[in-house]
Formats: structure tokens, sequence, C-alpha cells
């Protein structure tokens, strides 16, 4: 029998009481590495209380001191490291370096959840009327739930916790049931470094836990990384429970190619933010779009993607890992297959992939289309795949129309050697994050991660300046002190400050 996954609760691992168990696979083998219970509606209310109960505590406690415990934990998991990214690399199928990659994102933010005091300090103004100052605090508001998907088992967690647990709230994380063992692995670390009872919880379950988040009067905010359905559900589901919310949802982001670009840097760069992770990150690549003469490089990008091998997460020589389920793996067959009839090119067809030795690994190779048109199935939805479509067009404003009419706004990137047509670009592109001959222009954590359009619903976006913001409420004290000065002039019986 599989081992059983406990959940973290009130500062404990315990093994739950539920009878719903699910398998967790080994996508490369199909091996159940383990079994993670769906959470009982007991073990949720427990959860919340217990987090409720901490925070009482907790926002009491010296911001300095929540930085300290968020320093013990970024030098323990840079400790481990290796150790967090071969669980990762196990149950989500990641090569090992992809998966080193995805811890270290998430360290990142850790590092940044460890210099909170500045990112808190409110405003000062003297003598706003006379003898009378303003000043505002960022306070904490309480226990807040978060929503993470598959693909980052690591650094999404990471993204969430540690900063809203550094603005003095508690935490119940609700990770994907695709790859739990990974997120228990970090909320021990968290335990070892020092954090006090009830201000981590870990639940696990499925679509009935992230109802029970967004339902719930005592979870004063949900934070989700998802797809686009669950983050429309979850977004319209917490506000309607007056709860702030914050969600990233998919995309479909576009690389403009202009024909002054290096054309071997295009080829290399294009490849890795198509396929790396199977394809299987919110801010992959899955549209080229070729500006004029640089049409002329799709068939040597067809060649360089054909080289590409994946295989297991063990594999020096892997490219890539496979995708997490084999009914992810038949829905990108769908797709490619829906892309033929719609009449595109299907220039490289990684359908039929096959890696020796691991015959039931959800594999897909590398798959390329061109001729491919805004109406096809194959553009407007998100594959999550090592799927690229290729488009033409004759300019650069032809390009940017392109992408602005998309109903998605993720990312995006323009490769060039114009510094006038990446300016242009930045300016006019309806995108909340732009790459200048950068693939992949996620932000590092002094920023905030910054989806527009149908890529995110909500206020304020994650970590940099806007966690702060999303995880505290302001509080403005207009105060007075008196000293022996008489009374002149009798009471004020106006509104305004005098």
């Amino acid at each position: 029998m599989a081992e059983r996954l406990p959940q973290y609760i009130d500062g404990a691992f315990v093994q739950s009481t539920t009878t719903e168990w699910l398998p967790v696979r080994n996508p490369a083998t199909q091996e159940i590495l383990c079994e993670v219970p769906v959470a009982t509606d007991e073990e949720m209310a427990q959860a919340v209380a217990s987090a409720k109960a901490a925070f009482a505590s907790w926002k009491e406690v010296a911001v300095p001191e929540r930085s300290r415990l968020m320093l013990r934990y970024q030098a323990l998991l840079k400790e481990r490291h290796d150790e967090i990214a071969t669980v990762l690399a196990q149950e989500t199928g990641k090569t090992f370096e992809d998966a080193k990659g995805d811890v270290w994102r998430g360290i990142e933010v850790v590092e940044q959840a460890a210099n909170i005091a500045p990112l808190l300090m409110g405003e000062t103004v003297e003598n706003v009327a006379r003898r009378i100052d303003s000043y505002s605090l960022r306070q904490p508001l309480g226990v807040f739930g978060g929503i993470t998907p598959f693909n980052f088992p690591a650094m999404i967690p990471l993204w969430m916790f540690p900063m809203a647990i550094a603005c003095g709230n508690t935490f119940i994380l609700k990770p994907s049931e695709r790859d739990p063992m990974t997120p228990n692995l970090l909320a021990k670390l968290f335990e070892e470094a020092g954090a006090p009872k009830g201000v981590l919880q870990v639940i696990h379950g499925t679509a009935k836990q992230v109802n029970f988040l967004c339902d719930h009067p005592d979870i004063k905010g949900v934070s989700f990384v998802g797809s686009v359905p669950v983050g429309q559900h979850v977004y319209r589901r917490a506000a309607e429970n007056l709860k702030r919310v914050q969600c990233m949802a998919g995309a479909k982001n576009h690389m403009v190619i202009m024909p002054d670009a290096p054309k071997d840097q295009v080829i290399s760069n294009i490849i890795g933010a198509s396929c790396g992770a199977a394809g299987q990150r919110c801010m992959a690549i899955s549209v080229a779009v070729f500006v004029g003469e640089a049409a002329e490089w799709i068939p040597e990008v067809r060649d360089a993607m054909a080289a590409l091998k994946p295989g297991a997460w063990d594999d020096p020589e892997a490219a890539y890992g496979p995708v997490i389920t084999p009914q992810a793996r038949d829905r990108i067959h769908g797709l490619i297959q829906r892309g033929v009839d719609a009449g595109a090119t299907l220039l490289l067809d990684g359908s039929d992939c096959t890696v020796p030795g691991f015959p039931d690994g959800n594999w897909i190779g590398p798959t390329l289309f061109s001729d491919v048109t805004p109406e096809m199935d194959i553009y407007k939805e998100e594959i999550f795949g090592p799927v690229l479509c290729a488009m033409t067009v004759d300019t650069l404003d032809d390009a940017i129309r392109l992408i602005n009419e998309n109903p998605y706004g993720n990312g995006t990137s323009i490769f060039t050697s114009s510094g006038g047509a990446a300016r242009k670009y930045q300016h006019e592109i309806d995108v909340g994050q732009v790459g200048i001959n950068v693939p992949i222009p996620v932000p590092l954590p002094f920023f905030s991660f910054t989806g527009w359009g149908g890529s995110f619903y909500g206020d304020q976006h994650a970590y940099g300046k806007d966690a702060p913001r999303f995880y505290t409420e302001i509080k403005t004290i207009t105060a007075r002190w008196f000293d022996d000065t008489p009374v002149t002039g009798g009471p004020n019986m106006s509104i305004a400050l005098k």
C-alpha cells in the first residue's frame, strides 16, 4: 500500500480521517508515489480555527522577528535545495535542472519576505492642521488562503505564504492534488525554521476544499494561480463572499521576432521558452510572431525543435519531461488534431512520442504549427504542452495589433536589435510583463508579477510591493496632543480641522 500523505494542521503533521484518497503518480512511469487525502469538513474547520487563534499572537510579533524567521527559512531552503528539487522532479516529471529552477525562484521571494519591514512602512505628514499630525500604518488582516497549481509546486506556494506571514497574517495552503509532496516538504522546513504553531496550515483536496477557502467567513482573502475557468470561479465566489482576491489565470504568450534580431539567439530562446517544462508554464511562449523576412527562419526553428528529446527527471540528456497526467496528454493530442483539421500546417508532430524504457509516460514531442490564424482553437486555447504556433505578419504594427486583440495579457517578448522598435513595443503592447530579448520575463520579486486582461482577476498582484498591499490594510491616524494653552473662540462646529 502506498504511503498516505499527512496534512499540516495546528502545528503538526497528522493523518486524515477521510475515506477519500487520491493517487499521486510519477508522470514518467505511472508509479504511485503516495496517496493524498481529501480533507474532511472537520479538518478544514480545525485548520481555520488554529490559524485564527495563531493570528492573535503572531500579529503582535515584532516585524524584525518575522523577518528573522524568513532569513532562517531561506537559509534552510538553500541548504536542502537539491532534496526539494528531487521530490519535485519525481512528482511533476520536470528535469532535475528545471526542478532546481522552480525551487530557486521560490527562494528569491522568501528573501524578499525577509526584507518585509520597508514594504510595511506607512506615511507621515506633520501639521496637516495647526498642531495636528497624520500618519498611516499597514496592519495584517487575519487568515488568508492560497490555492496553487501543479506546474510550480515550490515556487508558487513560496510566492504566497512567506509574504502573507511576514506581513503578520496566518495562512492556509491548498496545493494541487497532483504534486502535494513538495508543498508538504516546504511546510516541514518552515516548521524547522522556527515557525510558530498555527501560522501555516496545509490542507489537501480538490474543488470542495477550494470552495471552502472561498466561503469561510474567517478567511479574509484568497490567492489563486491556475487555469482560467477555475480562476474565474474562485474570483467570483470569493468576491461574492466579500473577500480580497488575487487570481492569476491562463495565458497565450507571444514572442515577436523582428528581421534584425540575432537569428541564433532567437532560435535558442524560442525553443527553450516554448518546450521547457513540457510547455507547462503560464509564461511559456506558445505563439511566435515572425515579422517580414524573419519568417524565413521557421524551417530552422523546426529543425532545432526536432532535436529536442524528452525524458525522465534524472536523465541528464533530457530536454524536458512528460506532461502531468494522461488526461493532459490526451487533451494536447486533441488540440493538435483540431489544428490540422482547421487547416494549420503541422511542420513537426510530437503526438506519437515515445521514450525508451518509459512506455507508460505522458510524453508529447516538440510540435510546431505554421499557417495559424486567430480563429483556430490552437491559437485561442492555452495548450499547456510543448506546442508552438508560428504566425507571420508584415509589420511590427500588425504584430502589436494581433497581440492586443488576444484576450490574455500575461507575458510577451520581442527580439530585435532596434531600440526604437523595442521602445514602441513596450509602450503600445497591452500585456503586463514584457521581455526585450528576454523570452520569459518573469520579474524578480522586488517587482510584482503583473499579468493583465484575462490572465488576472483582482486588484493587487503577487509579490513585490503589491503583496503587502494585498495582505495588509491601511489605518490612518490623525493626532493632536493638548498642552496648557487655553481654549479660545468656542467649540469647533465645522468638520474642517483647525
